[in-house]
């Protein structure tokens, strides 16, 4: 198991898909970042950062909203450790990026010894098994062998390719049941078992909770984080979760 040792305040926020629409979200997700650089020891940033990531070279000639996010994450990392976390739309993200930004990757899972104890920290759409078609998609993408020839494309090619399956992934999703995209209740017991850990932090699914169970008899916290929209709903939403001494708490963006 991959340990990362996090004394103080570590802040975790997950689910930005942050993109050339999201101007909204990427207005308050630079304001997070201010705050996070004052105030939380370390930053962590399990998945879905972007909306969409077709490879890290494209840092090297980033459109605007990108390159005024990479800039704060930057200017964060700076100041304080930040761990870059890989979802189902940025898989691709790589050490290219990291070292751009002077952050670091998060293994998957990644077991966090925090103040106020050890916490698994993981994306989460692993734990969706009963979706048999994405996690089919998953195991292709993930794939050193599909990485390697979808990266040997050109961009304009693999933006192309993004966007056919970013489509007929949201066309998919109208026919699924929400119970199909939330996680698998014995996927989640299993890593309980497997790690013998107390606590679960994970995003993914877009539904912030704190759920309570037991497994073997033992009191168990799958803590699920928020996913941001500030530019197509209303009111907008998102949020992270601060982790301390005092044990694991959610903020809201509109707090």
């Amino acid at each position: 198991m991959n340990k990362i040792s996090l004394p103080g305040p570590i802040w975790l926020a997950s689910d930005l898909h942050l993109g050339p629409g999201t101007p909204a979200t990427s207005e308050a997700f630079l304001g997070f970042l201010q705050a996070a650089r004052e105030e939380a020891a370390a930053l962590l940033l399990p998945g879905d950062i972007f909306d969409a990531w077709i490879g890290d070279d494209v840092i090297r000639a980033a459109p605007p909203w990108l390159a005024t996010a990479l800039t704060a994450l930057r200017d964060t990392a700076a100041r304080i450790p930040v761990w870059l976390g890989r979802g189902n739309r940025d898989f691709l993200i790589g050490e290219e990026l990291a070292k751009a930004l002077g952050a670091r990757l998060l293994p998957e899972p990644a077991l966090l010894e925090t103040d106020f104890g050890p916490v698994l920290l993981t994306h989460g759409d692993e734990f969706c098994t009963d979706d048999a078609a994405y996690q089919q998609f998953r195991q292709m993408v993930r794939n050193p062998q599909w990485q390697a020839e979808f990266l040997a494309k050109t961009i304009p090619e693999r933006l192309a390719m993004a966007q056919q399956a970013r489509g007929e992934s949201q066309a998919a999703n109208q026919t699924k049941s929400m119970e199909i995209m939330d996680v698998n209740a014995g996927a989640v017991e299993g890593i309980f078992r497997d790690t013998g850990v107390r606590v679960l932090v994970h995003g993914h699914t877009h539904r912030p909770a704190r759920h309570v169970l037991e497994v073997d008899g033992k009191k168990r916290e799958r803590w699920v984080l928020p996913d941001w929209d500030c530019d197509h709903v209303t009111p907008p939403r998102g949020g992270w979760l601060v982790i301390d001494r005092d044990g694991l708490q959610f903020y809201d963006l509109e707090a």
